[in-house]
């Protein structure tokens, strides 16, 4: 039954490691939040303004 107690031993050292964790506090968990949001809309915004002028320029390669 070693597996037993090496799966006991696991499920200890986790509990231990969790209650060293320290969450963060709300406000800063939503600034993160905006912030990921802000970063992403950003870069989203720019591909799709490079992806719509490369394919205005493909369109001109093709058509002329």
């Amino acid at each position: 039954m070693g597996w037993a107690k090496d799966t006991q031993d696991y499920l200890i050292g986790v509990r231990v490691e969790f209650r060293k964790i320290t969450w963060p506090l709300q406000d800063e968990t939503v600034n993160g939040t905006i912030g990921v949001v802000v970063v992403v809309t950003v870069v989203a915004v720019v591909l799709g303004a490079v992806d719509f002028v490369l394919s205005r320029v493909m369109q001109l390669v093709l058509n002329s």
